[in-house]
């Protein structure tokens, strides 16, 4: 089937077996998305002609509503016939090329219990390029990615830095905890994603939740290593004090840098020790004044998302200055 993106008219061919959304990016075409798996409402688009059908029911990111007045999240979206959809396409995202590469593991490390640190080496006579926040995806057989922020900053591009949180029965987490190891091959695809940093002289606020925090990694060294004045105000929700895979590495940066403030907040560990506790969103509205003047990059699982983007506007928040990345479980 060919779908037609306006008001960009660009074209493409979709597959009915494959989500709108995947056979765009399949074709180079980045249009908006986030978590791929139905819940953030990122992807949505308005159908102009066409049918379309959702395999597993109607995804929890649109409404009834929604749907009833034309809109279809195409992470999920199947077409049936042509499609003619409307959404805007990030020009400022696609000048940077979308490539397939392969790659080979070049350190692992485990960074807590269920979360494993991947390193990437390209090979050295194919340049690629990224915009900080920007995600990867890792090929696997069957036409099927599992998608993962990069944690490093383009200024650093020798090695590509992954965070991976082992997922049961994951097709590619399972792999990497049990099977691969330094030298394995992989093939990948990127750079995606339109969750990127934006150069200001704004104060940022970064709220991550699990290894949401590894796009966030990529800004703050970023600001840190490259720009002179801009503060940075991390918030870093997690289970436990184990699940903060970087504490003392962060807690020494903060040290070190009187711009960078960072806040560890912890949802099941009881109460009594020096961490702020509860929901990260939480701990941002009791200790953050003015939040109109900053700039907000959240990422992280969709509760977080959902609280955050509900939360903080009601509050003065500019909704127009909020920047999210919704960590999603991949579809089967």
């Amino acid at each position: 089937m060919k779908v037609r993106v306006l008001p960009s008219n660009r074209d493409f061919e979709a597959r009915g077996d494959e989500p709108v959304l995947t056979a765009a990016l399949r074709q180079h075409l980045n249009l908006p998305h986030s978590c791929k798996g139905g819940s953030c409402g990122t992807c949505r688009v308005r159908v102009l002609r066409g049918s379309y059908a959702y395999p597993h029911g109607r995804p929890a990111g649109i409404t009834a509503e929604e749907e009833t007045s034309g809109h279809a999240l195409i992470c999920q979206a199947r077409a049936l016939e042509d499609l003619v959809i409307e959404t805007r396409e990030i020009r400022h995202v696609t000048d940077v090329e979308i490539r397939s590469l392969p790659c080979r593991i070049e350190r692992m490390q485990r960074l807590a219990d269920d979360v494993m640190g991947m390193w990437l080496k390209l090979p050295a006579i194919e340049p690629f390029s990224w915009q900080c926040g920007q995600y990867i995806d890792v090929m696997l057989p069957g036409e099927r990615r599992r998608s993962f922020s990069l944690a490093n900053p383009p200024h650093d591009a020798a090695l590509l830095e992954l965070h991976v949180r082992r997922v049961p029965g994951g097709a590619f987490s399972e792999r990497l905890f049990t099977e691969l190891k330094p030298g394995s091959l992989l093939q990948m695809e990127g750079p995606l994603g339109q969750f990127v940093y934006r150069p200001g002289e704004r104060p940022l606020l970064l709220i991550g939740g699990g290894t949401g925090y590894a796009p966030l990694k990529a800004m703050i060294r970023q600001v840190l290593e490259t720009e002179s004045r801009r503060e940075i105000a991390l918030f870093w929700g997690a289970r436990t004090e184990a699940d903060l895979y970087q504490h003392a590495w962060l807690t020494a940066l903060a040290e070190k840098h009187a711009r960078f403030c960072y806040t560890p907040v912890l949802s099941e560990q009881p109460v009594g020790d020096s961490f702020d506790h509860g929901f990260v969103h939480e701990a941002v509205l009791r200790r953050v004044a003015g939040l109109a003047g900053y700039d907000i990059y959240a990422a992280g699982p969709p509760a977080m998302i959902d609280a955050v983007r509900a939360t903080l506007p009601p509050l003065g928040a500019d909704p127009d200055r909020i920047y999210i990345d919704s960590f999603d479980y991949a579809p089967a």
